[in-house]
């Protein structure tokens, strides 16, 4: 992000309460551990779900399994073509039949990403339900794509770019705002 002018418009306090929060309403709508899955999606999606499964077990919901998922070659957009050397995979060492399933991930903009890891997941098995878990809805939906927890909503306009940060990845917590180029 060198020569990025941003705006921090979310501290690290502030991502730590948001997380406690989802894991709070996630624990409040699915009564029991029992057939819930959390799978991240990579990058800092696989981060935050292992904080909520953090926050799940601080709530009395342990022994939650979480996997890994890498959406790249389901993109229709061509930013991960079969082949792409930054395929990292996934890592789900249980069965989605039957499982509720709560996807995580960091941004929810165009919903693009999410409609290919619900494709991704598909062809893993037939989940009872999937539900969402995002950090940041920035909005500007281009498919029907809504979240089912939200940590923070921050309309952005066209133009900015929305950057999650977080320690285990970038070394600090923290939403920047900044110009996309």
């Amino acid at each position: 992000m060198a020569g990025i002018p941003t705006t921090t418009v979310v501290d690290a306090i502030t991502v730590t309460r948001s997380v406690k929060r989802l894991a709070h309403e996630i624990a409040e709508r699915n009564t029991g551990a029992q057939n819930l899955v959390l799978i991240g999606i990579v990058r800092r999606g696989v981060a935050l779900a292992e904080r909520l499964i953090g926050a799940l077990a601080a709530v009395g919901m342990a022994s939650v399994p979480v996997g890994t998922l890498d959406i790249s070659s389901y993109r229709d957009d061509k930013k991960g073509a079969p082949g792409d050397p930054r395929l990292i995979g996934r890592d789900i060492a249980f069965s989605l039949d039957g499982k509720r399933v709560v996807l995580v991930d960091d941004v929810l903009y165009t919903g693009r990403t999410v409609r290919a890891a619900l494709g991704a997941i598909s062809d893993l098995g037939r989940p009872e339900s999937i539900q969402l878990a995002v950090l940041v809805d920035r909005g500007e939906r281009e498919v029907p794509i809504r979240a089912d927890y939200v940590g923070k909503n921050i309309p952005t306009p066209k133009g900015q770019r929305v950057f999650v940060k977080l320690s285990e990845i970038d070394g600090f917590d923290g939403v920047l705002i900044g110009d996309a180029k």
